[in-house]
């Protein structure tokens, strides 16, 4: 592909952004790390209290996009089979013969949108897992591939609240990102009131379809990532697990660290955030930026970090500022 076609693909995504900006006013840094997560072809959790437009975002950034689309409302009462399907009993009317069918469940699109994810329980939760890792889905001993690409972009309700379940820690692996929605500025707010309490209403544009998704995530992984910087980022996923840290704050307050997905995910996301600006080589400051939403689901604090107020934010941060970096300036 040339340097044409390659620009030509990632200005879709700048179309994509301004879409997505004639409904949800600011967000600016989510919608990038949505995107991130789908050019780097993974899954994406947003936590955020009710009412910070998570659903919405989601829902606008698929109308953006000319993919299958479906949402399930995650409830204490759903079962796996409304999200993965089931076996149904048919006639062969020609023949009278009975005969059971699977009928596809939600799961079978291109972008699920599991809404509030924990405020069911684990056993429909972990539905989700063999999809979200194997893109396909096993039942009566027969396999079925979803659509390309595939997405899950979930949101979730934050677990201090009644009615929420916490996800397990082998299911929040599986996301590439975790985001969380903080509340609008004054001035996002005010114009948030503007634009939906008036007779007027935005008509979206689709400016992607499913090949061009694939073909910029196979971009993705063409962008170029130096040995140091590799090495940088095993350093910092190594510094967050107690066993092997020498980080005093990591020693005190986290139970265990992150796994090497994490640092594969680092360098994927670090490379998409690269394309996303235009650039074919990835630099320290991609990987500062993608940090936080990847490694704050994976590091599991301790009590002692409750007590004491310490977020898995703050570990991180410290983290950041405190592993040796690669002492060129090229990076």
């Amino acid at each position: 592909m040339n340097d044409e076609k390659i620009q030509s693909k990632i200005s879709k995504l700048s179309d994509v952004k301004k879409e997505i900006g004639k409904v949800i006013v600011g967000q600016e840094k989510i919608i990038e790390e949505l995107l991130i997560s789908i050019l780097a072809g993974g899954h994406c959790l947003l936590e955020g209290v009710p009412g910070l437009a998570k659903t919405l975002l989601v829902s606008t950034l698929s109308k953006t996009m000319e993919l299958g689309f479906r949402r399930v409302q995650f409830t204490p009462d759903l079962m796996p089979s409304d999200i993965v399907g089931t076996e149904i009993l048919e006639e062969d009317h020609s023949s009278g013969k009975r005969f059971f069918k699977f009928q596809r469940g939600p799961v079978f699109t291109n972008i699920l949108l599991a809404d509030e994810i924990n405020r069911t329980p684990p056993k429909t939760q972990a539905a989700l897992l063999e999809a979200m890792q194997e893109k396909s889905v096993s039942y009566a001993g027969e396999t079925y591939e979803l659509p390309k690409p595939f997405f899950v972009l979930a949101t979730q309700n934050p677990v201090e609240q009644s009615g929420t379940y916490p996800l397990p820690e082998a299911q929040l692996d599986r996301f590439l990102m975790f985001i969380r929605v903080d509340y609008p500025t004054e001035r996002e707010e005010i114009e948030i009131l503007n634009r939906t309490t008036g007779n007027t209403s935005e008509e979206l544009s689709t400016t992607m379809n499913s090949d061009d998704i694939i073909e910029l995530q196979n971009l993705v992984r063409e962008v170029e990532i130096s040995e140091p910087l590799v090495a940088y980022i095993t350093r910092l996923v190594r510094q967050t697990r107690p066993q092997d840290s020498n980080a005093k704050i990591v020693e005190q307050y986290v139970r265990w660290g992150a796994g090497p997905r994490a640092g594969q995910a680092l360098v994927l996301c670090a490379k998409a955030k690269a394309l996303l600006s235009g650039n074919y080589s990835v630099t320290l400051n991609e990987i500062a930026a993608v940090t936080p939403s990847i490694l704050r689901h994976r590091i599991l604090l301790n009590f002692q970090a409750e007590v004491d107020g310490i977020t898995t934010d703050k570990v991180i941060a410290e983290l950041l500022s405190n592993t040796e970096k690669p002492k060129s300036k090229l990076f």
